[in-house]
């Protein structure tokens, strides 16, 4: 190659053929060989697509089995790939089985395998036959596939978007239009469809199969405790401002958040509030009743006279007459 007394190759000669860009039937060949995978193996557990069947937010495909393996807590779980590598596969989308659907195939029983496929490993490996239960069309790779949620049933595109219905046309649960879910679509504007439909039910605290996510019980009840507490300053703002001519404005009555008796139910500090004012009053009562009482044991003739003619050993009392005699 040089500087052995021998020629010296160019590009032109290295090179004899420059890259081409993959026609359009390579590139269509191309997306059929990954449809049929995706149709056939589950992406965690590198195995074979088997009922019970669930399906993610935007439409792949696993095994039931492989996802409960993912979840269970651990590093790493038997039959499926290491955590990492699932995490990578699902990108966050399934954190319980709330986060996905259980999807229902009917089986075509009377389906028999091509002898061509049984030439190739992932076609002989699915025994099973899917159909739709509406146009009785194989699915597969070839015809675009959709589910609904939250039922989970499987059908042709085509057959929904004929009967535009609003119900399952196999158990008859209503759906919408947003739960119309298409099985790995090759379109990125159905992906992206999808992902905005995952965003704004984590706004409304739901996941994929309509269900309420796990932590929004506990934020809505820390919100009602919030509003309970901002409770009675509002409802001490509202006695405040009732106009002085009222009938019960004459008593004065303290609002729960001058009570200071730390009682958050407004209702039963006012009534508190009540309570202790009038055994106030009673107190204040009975003083002025005792000291009448002991008013009445001496007339004011008498303290005058023991002023007068008493001295500090006898004032205050009266001596009898017979006494002075």
């Amino acid at each position: 190659m040089g500087n052995d007394g021998g020629s010296i190759p160019t590009r032109r000669e290295l090179v004899r053929e420059a890259a081409r860009a993959p026609s359009t039937a390579q590139v269509k060949e191309a997306q059929r060989e990954q449809q049929e995978h995706c149709w056939t193996t589950c992406p965690i557990s590198h195995k074979v697509l088997a009922r019970p069947i669930v399906s993610d937010s935007v439409g792949n495909l696993y095994n039931k089995d492989a996802v409960l393996q993912f979840l269970l807590p651990g590093d790493d779980a038997e039959g499926i790939s290491s955590k990492s590598d699932c995490e990578e596969v699902l990108c966050g989308r399934v954190k319980s089985l709330r986060d996905v659907v259980e999807l229902h195939f009917e089986v075509d029983t009377e389906r028999s395998e091509h002898p061509a496929d049984r030439n190739q490993a992932h076609r002989h490996e699915r025994r099973e036959g899917w159909i739709c239960p509406i146009t009785a069309k194989p699915l597969g790779p070839g015809v675009k596939s959709v589910y609904l949620v939250p039922c989970g049933h499987v059908f042709a595109e085509e057959a929904i978007r004929q009967l535009k219905g609003d119900k399952c046309l196999q158990c008859n649960e209503s759906y919408s239009e947003d739960n119309i879910i298409p099985i790995l679509p090759p379109k990125e504007e159905d992906k992206q469809r999808l992902i905005a439909r995952g965003h704004k039910l984590a706004e409304q605290g739901l996941t994929h199969s309509l269900k309420k996510a796990p932590g929004s019980k506990k934020r809505k009840k820390h919100a009602v405790a919030e509003s309970t507490a901002n409770k009675p300053n509002s409802t001490a703002e509202t006695t405040d401002s009732v106009p002085a001519n009222n009938s019960r404005s004459n008593t004065s009555t303290p609002t729960p958040a001058a009570s200071g008796n730390g009682i958050k139910n407004a209702s039963t500090a006012t009534l508190t509030a009540r309570v202790l004012q009038e055994q106030e009053e009673k107190k204040k009562r009975r003083k002025l009743m005792g000291n009448d009482n002991l008013d009445s044991l001496f007339s004011k003739e008498q303290k005058d006279s023991a002023k007068k003619s008493g001295d500090f050993m006898t004032r205050g009392y009266s001596i009898p007459t017979a006494a002075r005699r």
